[in-house]
């Protein structure tokens, strides 16, 4: 996983971010414990837990709130501070504390680039914008999702049993669907 794949993932969720206006934050979303503020604060959150894995510091306390006032800058600017962790020297290859135990950077990068399209698609649904996003990368998670180890679905996994997609589906419905989301959701 590359950096350049970070960066495209990321160009997606800062472009779906900063089309949700003010008054949609209220919103329910696809991940329905979550509005989209609750969503938007899980995304930023993230971005800081990253941090805290690859530079060694505090985690922050992800039931506290670290939108402020400006949900779009608070995202850009923990994506400003992971990338740059993500590319300090050595960062991908070097070994850090993952949910999955020890491993590579580049196994973090990887898990961020799916985190930040599938929940590109969650606000992009839950906001009425295009699920249409970046159809090469969303195809290239959905392989590696298919490939690589089952994922935990139900119970206490965010993932759901994999659902149908429909037949005019997009590469990023397709994800959705396989992570557990209904693609007829409606807010």
């Amino acid at each position: 996983m590359t950096l350049a794949k970070f960066d495209r993932s990321a160009a997606v969720a800062d472009q779906v971010i900063a089309a949700i206006k003010p008054d949609r934050l209220d919103d329910p979303t696809p991940c329905t414990e979550w509005t989209v503020r609750q969503l938007l604060n899980h995304l930023v959150s993230g971005n800081l837990v990253f941090v805290a894995m690859v530079d060694g510091g505090p985690r922050p306390d992800r039931s506290q709130d670290h939108l402020g006032g400006d949900p779009l800058a608070a995202f850009r600017d923990t994506l400003r501070r992971l990338r740059a962790e993500f590319a300090a020297d050595g960062a991908l290859d070097r070994t850090f504390p993952t949910p999955f135990g020890p491993g590579p950077g580049s196994l973090l990068v990887h898990m961020r680039v799916n985190e930040m399209l599938i929940h590109s698609w969650d606000l992009a649904k839950a906001t009425g914008q295009s699920t249409d996003l970046d159809p090469e990368l969303a195809e290239e998670c959905l392989a590696s999702f298919r490939s690589g180890r089952p994922i935990p679905r139900g119970g206490e996994s965010p993932f759901g049993p994999e659902r149908p997609a429909p037949e005019t589906a997009t590469a990023a419905d397709r994800l959705a669907a396989y992570m557990g989301r209904d693609c007829s959701w409606r807010s």
